[in-house]
């Protein structure tokens, strides 16, 4: 389905350009509420720690208030607190303002229903058959309210804290945390903190510029360092919303999102709570599913993106599933993508069975992997490219059996995705320099 706005997670964009102005903004909320919010309702409204949130969040609050609903303003908050809340309120509709891992120049905004899930594609169609509408205004005896909730952070890490084993601490461990100067900032640290572990934060000054920059998920060269430097046992950085996690081992290696869902499924395997297939997508790495294959634990791949990886762990029947970035969903915990919460299920998995993180992860082998971002200025399929298609098969004939080929359009950046896994390091990054520069060539 074709979508104007709405792209793999919400609508995203340089703030400032088209569609993400203070004026869209608010039409966006009317339309929203036309579309999910009854008269009298309730929205939650939650940001990040973007400058640009404090006119978008005053943007939102004026449209959905004059489409007679009420607002509650919870502040800087993970994307998944947003979701809880949205469902511990009983609300119609949980708001996110937020870009994810973007730098701090762009800005997003995206939904969760009242259960705590992220809207469908009918959803987000319907919204856009409305959201060129100019903002409704009702008279004054129908416009909503709006007000602050002050116990935001502390209700989500209460939640957090609740799906942590019972009778289980973090005592002994030494955790260095970076919440890339984003939403989980606050309580990433206070949540590990109250369960008994030490923590050293790292990223947690944000000054509404430096969300993302040289630091959380996306860049976690710093705490990789920290780690060993000051002989903690384990890292753990956030993305810039909270929703995306990766780790770090106590020799400094980075633990991705696929190693993360290994030791998740194959612990719940043991303790038999592991339900359905486990899901990844189709840039998860090859050695995942091998590994998990000979575990005797089924595997399939969604679409990127965490909604799809969602959709299809709620048609099959599974409770695990994330992507190879660190969106991880854990739905016998909570109902959508959760750094916080995924990381606190691998520390359970270390305090109960006593091994360090790097032996957990280390029953799954990664293929050498290389993905090349071809930046684009229009948005293109390369699967209707003949001479992309044409090179992406004859590199396929040389790989056979023993890697892939993935070649997709970013739902968040103007970007063509291209990756290529195989046995061979050299041979699977010769490969995609060749494919990206094919790729950069149709693209002009």
């Amino acid at each position: 389905m074709s979508k104007k706005y709405f792209g793999t997670d919400g609508v995203r964009g340089t703030v400032g350009t088209e569609p993400m102005t203070a004026e869209f903004a608010m039409r966006l909320a009317s339309a929203a509420a036309r579309v999910l919010v009854p008269e009298g309702g309730t929205v939650l409204i939650g940001k990040d720690t973007r400058v640009s949130g404090y006119m978008f969040e005053s943007a939102l609050e004026a449209g959905f208030v004059a489409a007679g609903a009420d607002v509650l303003l919870l502040g800087p908050l993970p994307t998944p607190g947003i979701a809880v809340l949205t469902q511990e309120f009983k609300a119609d509709l949980g708001v996110v303002i937020s870009a994810s891992h973007n730098p701090f120049q762009d800005n997003g905004i995206k939904f969760f229903d009242g259960n705590g899930s992220k809207l469908s594609d009918d959803i987000e169609a319907a919204i856009e058959a409305e959201v060129e509408k100019p903002a409704a205004t009702l008279e004054s005896t129908c416009l909503g309210q709006a007000k602050r909730i002050d116990t935001a952070r502390k209700r989500y890490q209460a939640f957090c804290a609740g799906t942590f084993p019972e009778g289980l601490t973090l005592e002994g461990l030494k955790i260095v945390f970076d919440g890339a100067n984003g939403a989980g900032y606050k309580v990433g640290p206070r949540a590990l903190a109250d369960l008994g572990a030490e923590v050293i934060p790292i990223g947690c000054s944000p000054n509404g510029r430096n969300i993302n920059a040289g630091c959380g998920s996306t860049n976690p060269t710093l705490l990789a360092t920290t780690v060993p430097a000051v002989g903690a046992d384990v890292g753990i950085a956030l993305d810039g919303d909270g929703d995306r996690v990766v780790m770090i081992d106590e020799t400094g290696q980075i633990i991705d999102g696929d190693q993360l869902l290994y030791i998740l499924a194959t612990s719940r395997q043991q303790s038999g709570r592991l339900k359905g297939p486990v899901v990844g997508t189709v840039m998860s790495n090859l050695g995942l599913e091998h590994a998990l294959r000979a575990q005797s634990i089924d595997f399939r791949r969604a679409a990127v993106g965490d909604r799809y990886v969602l959709e299809a762990l709620r048609e099959s029947g599974g409770i695990i599933g994330g992507e190879t970035s660190g969106h991880m969903i854990v739905l016998d915990q909570t109902t959508t993508g959760d750094g916080l919460i995924c990381a606190l299920q691998i520390l359970a998995v270390m305090k109960e069975s006593g091994q360090p993180l790097s032996r957990l992860a280390g029953g799954m082998v990664k293929y050498p992997q290389t993905m090349v971002n071809v930046r684009v200025k229009n948005k293109m399929n390369p699967d209707d490219s003949p001479a992309i298609c044409k090179a992406v098969l004859e590199a396929e004939d040389v790989l056979k059996d023993t890697g892939r080929i993935v070649l997709r359009a970013s739902g968040t950046e103007p970007v063509i995705r291209v990756m290529v896994e195989g046995q061979d390091a050299t041979q699977v990054s010769e490969m995609a320099k060749q494919l990206a520069a094919i790729v950069a060539e149709v693209a002009g």
